[in-house]
């Protein structure tokens, strides 16, 4: 079988392993003579469906604070060691597995350049592996992506080691080669997928059923997996009095499984005497729920913005703004679309989000004609793209990575 490695080096919340487990799913099932295996140090992995053919090597945690430096998750061990034992990981997983082509997530060279070893051995290797580099459609403001990039040679390392790059994201939102300012030989091997749709809810009846009684509008808070979503849901929760008069609303708080337990406990005290509002922790099936909402009130990672795109759904994006600038700027280049409304943090209130709140429930059967006409065809370009540069079979069944190392022992 031809074999994909896909490294993945979540260190903040949920988004980079939810993204390339669709990809991943998407491959597998579209070619049944391929096989997956995701290395990632995504702590909620094992709490996710795996696909059929699709397996994960599990590193060692990092964690990226708001300020995004980065640390140890749990580890009683340096950034540095613990880099070091994740790159050796990954070169050994690479050579062993013996992928016929590998994705990069995001970071050409992985967190700490954790990747660039395994990268310098693929091209040391007498059997051309493929790297695909896969850029979501926002990674900062303009300026602290530039000079990031240029300081860590990132440029210089698409050149050297990769095939292509793909843009899961439509230039018409956002041009990333352009505002980033990539060279020419970068640019050159770039190409916009489009967005990822996403499969459609599993329980949309039973969540509405369980949710909001016939005759009521149903609001969906979610912020994403919860480490910084608190402050969202707390003013949510204090806009409720303002949101609910008059209206026949009923709202579904979703605090995410890395929410503190302290702060979850929190918000379900505060409304421990209200019957217009539940608080879960998690639903494995964000998609139905979001489906059957009338309005997400929700943060403006990648992943939920391609879900309400999918579902044509109305929303407000209160994004994050640190420590990257990405989710505000994807909330302001789709809010000028007139695909969704978008709140600062700064501006952020009580008030505030019940006005706004009020002022989409009244308008849940209007839909923006953009809606329509954004590109969502991102999973098939990606497929289109990876199978164009995969073999029609492998072209040996051996495992001689093994044999070479057991050789040389």
């Amino acid at each position: 079988m031809k074999r994909v490695l896909v490294y993945s080096h979540d260190t903040f919340g949920l988004g980079n392993i939810r993204r390339m487990l669709t990809i991943s799913q998407h491959l597998a099932a579209s070619d049944p003579d391929l096989s997956v295996l995701i290395v990632s140090g995504s702590p909620m992995l094992h709490a996710f469906r795996i696909p059929t053919r699709v397996d994960y090597l599990k590193l060692p945690c990092l964690a990226r604070n708001l300020t995004g430096d980065y640390g140890v998750k749990f580890l009683d061990m340096s950034y540095e060691h613990t880099i070091r034992l994740r790159a050796n990981l990954l070169t050994s997983t690479l050579l062993d597995f013996d992928p016929d082509l590998v994705i990069t997530d995001k970071k050409p060279l992985g967190v700490g350049n954790e990747l660039a070893p395994a990268l310098e051995m693929v091209q040391r290797r007498g059997r051309r592996t493929k790297l695909v580099l896969l850029l979501r459609d926002i990674l900062d403001a303009p300026e602290a992506t530039r000079a990031v990039w240029n300081k860590n040679g990132y440029f210089d390392a698409i050149e050297r080691y990769y095939d292509q790059v793909l843009v899961v994201g439509s230039e018409d939102v956002f041009d990333l080669a352009d505002e980033y300012g990539f060279p020419a030989s970068a640019r050159a091997k770039v190409r916009y997928c489009g967005y990822l749709r996403r499969e459609r809810g599993r329980q949309v009846r039973e969540h509405r059923s369980r949710f909001a009684p016939e005759g009521e509008r149903m609001v969906l808070v979610t912020p994403g997996g919860g480490e910084d979503g608190h402050r969202l849901v707390s003013t949510y929760v204090d806009a409720l009095p303002a949101i609910g008069a008059g209206q026949r609303v009923r709202s579904v708080v979703v605090c995410g499984p890395e929410m503190s337990p302290a702060q979850r406990s929190a918000t379900m005290d505060s409304v421990a005497q209200r019957t217009d509002v539940s608080v879960i922790e998690f639903c494995d099936d964000m998609m139905g729920l979001m489906e059957a909402s009338d309005l997400v009130v929700a943060m403006g990672g990648y992943n939920t913005v391609c879900e309400l795109l999918t579902l044509r759904k109305r929303a407000i994006l209160v994004p994050r703004v640190t420590p990257v600038q990405e989710q505000w700027i994807r909330a302001q280049r789709l809010a000028r679309l007139g695909l969704m409304r978008a709140i600062h943090p700064e501006q952020l209130t009580a008030h505030a989000l019940a006005e706004t709140v009020r002022e989409e429930i009244d308008c849940v059967n209007v839909l923006p004609r953009a809606m329509y006409q954004l590109d969502l065809d991102g999973l098939e370009r990606v497929r289109e793209s990876i199978q164009s540069l995969l073999p029609p079979t492998r072209a040996d069944g051996s495992d001689e990575p093994f044999q070479l190392m057991a050789a040389q022992q």
